[in-house]
């Protein structure tokens, strides 16, 4: 350890007797000491945890098994967090990041983990917040094997990039730096599907920009123009939407840009969303189409979606047609069930799941969404899906306390909820409860709220049969799990 050890000097005064010095002991760390950790464990975002002295540290871009010199960076009572300096003796753990700007963005947190680790980390995570937040302590024989991907790199169909401007004052495209508004003028992301494709977007948009004096979005004034770019992928089609968000309803020279983007391989389309708000929200709500179609065609399984700026399709098509899987393995349907989809986003699990079910409910608060929903439904001939605008906190308990519809909408036999990482409203868990459907099959992108969510439905009857972990997001902390509950009298 390194730091100021010197030691106050106690007073004395000639011919008085010395008072016995009152100090406090002084702090075992302080901000700028260097000294070696161990680290044996990780945090929820992804950051190395090991103790000293009693004292955990957190030290981003450490894996467990690393041995570090580290800085200290910040000190609370009973915890820091700290620089690695220096791998003293890398972790049989550790691999080299694919990606040269791994440890500057901020987009992946574990690619410096092993996979297989990565996996047990994202277990774990799942399972500490079930058994701390609550309160289960749940039988080994509940859980199936985690779903991984067998190339767990180039999976994502959207990529959103920040546009701005560089030091020496050029237009700048890339991503953010970690916990940071900097931009990494990165863009070849090796979590990103056609990168080919990607960056003569990005580079084609800059020129543009240079060329016609188009100016980038500054958010600490307000002014400028271009914000984002989102680039949307249909994996089973190769269909490209191209996305420009905008401070303002107009480009200047629109024409231009089509002109140079059109030749790009599998583009089918050039969309500008208009968002004027002081906001850290990147869509705005209003989209023009400028070019070709507004909107891009996918398929998972045997269902056809279409896929605007705004709608909410899962980032991971290999591993969200598993996951659609599953939840129709957990709603255990024969064709007879009446089932409800909350949090339906533009129909992805309510299509899936009117496959195998006689009648299926879908609610989802976002009204363009659930016009995608309806076009989704015609697209595939599937007459047995009825999709509502509205919050779910709100939709279902409506149909539940006016008594609307016939007693199937109100007494279905499932119930698949998909929320935000948030979770589901109080009003919406108490109206599943009162419903008492047989099944509640619950997807979560975040497991603090799922176990929260988890702990009120089985205080109100209900008990977990089945759980997993699917990775959606390989290489982030984040995780996608499902779980299966039945009433415990059903």
């Amino acid at each position: 350890m390194r730091g100021n050890d010197k030691k106050k000097k106690t007073p004395s005064q000639e011919g008085v007797k010395p008072q016995k010095a009152q100090r406090a002991e002084a702090a075992p760390f302080q901000k700028g000491m260097e000294f070696e950790l161990l680290i044996e464990g990780m945090g929820a975002e992804g950051q190395g945890i090991g103790k000293a002295e009693g004292i955990i540290f957190f030290v981003k871009d450490a894996v467990i098994g690393d041995r570090v010199c580290v800085k200290v960076m910040k000190m609370k009572k009973s915890y820091g967090y700290a620089r690695l300096l220096e791998i003293i003796e890398a972790s049989p753990y550790r691999r080299k990041p694919r990606c040269p700007y791994a440890r500057q963005c901020g987009g992946c947190q574990l690619q410096a983990l092993d996979y297989g680790q990565q996996l047990k980390y994202k277990e774990d995570k799942v399972r500490n917040n079930l058994r701390r937040i609550g309160g289960f302590s749940l039988e080994e024989r509940i859980w199936d094997p985690a779903i991984g991907m067998d190339v767990p790199y180039f999976y994502r169909n959207k990529a959103q990039f920040p546009v701005g401007r560089d030091k020496d004052g050029r237009i700048a495209i890339g991503f953010y730096a970690a916990r940071s508004h900097q931009i990494i003028p990165n863009r070849k992301c090796f979590l990103g599907m056609e990168m080919d494709v990607i960056e003569q977007i990005l580079d084609n948009v800059a020129s543009y920009m240079e060329e016609n004096g188009v100016s980038p979005y500054d958010e600490a004034t307000g002014k400028g123009l271009v914000r984002h770019l989102l680039v949307r992928y249909g994996r089973a089609t190769g269909e490209v939407l191209a996305c420009i968000v905008a401070n303002g309803k107009r480009l200047p020279h629109e024409e231009r840009l089509a002109e140079r983007l059109q030749p790009i391989k599998g583009l089918a389309g050039i969309v500008l969303n208009v968002n004027e708000e002081n906001t850290n929200v990147i869509l705005g709500r209003e989209s023009r189409r400028i070019w070709g179609k507004g909107h891009i065609m996918d398929v998972i399984g045997d269902v056809k979606y279409q896929i605007s700026p705004l709608s909410f399709y899962q980032v991971n098509p290999v591993q969200t047609e598993k996951l659609y899987q599953k939840v129709l393995e957990y709603a255990e349907l024969t064709g007879n069930e009446t089932v409800w989809d909350l949090y339906c986003g533009i129909g992805t699990i309510s299509l899936f799941l009117a496959q195998k079910a006689r009648q299926v409910y879908g609610v989802e608060v976002v009204e363009p969404a659930i016009e995608d929903a309806k076009r989704n439904a015609n697209l595939n001939g599937i007459g047995n899906v009825e999709f509502f605008v509205g919050k779910a906190e709100e939709v279902l308990p409506g149909f539940y306390e006016k008594g609307k519809g016939a007693g199937e909408m109100l007494h279905p036999d499932v119930i698949v909820v998909d929320p935000p990482r948030k979770g589901c409203d109080g009003k919406c868990l108490e109206t599943i409860a009162r419903m008492a459907p047989e099944r509640v099959v619950y997807v979560s992108c975040d497991s603090a709220t799922l176990a929260r969510d988890l702990k009120y439905l089985c205080e109100e009857g209900y008990e977990i049969k089945r759980a997993q972990v699917l990775d959606m997001f390989c290489q982030t902390v984040h995780v996608e799990s499902i779980c299966l509950l039945h009433r415990k009298d059903s």
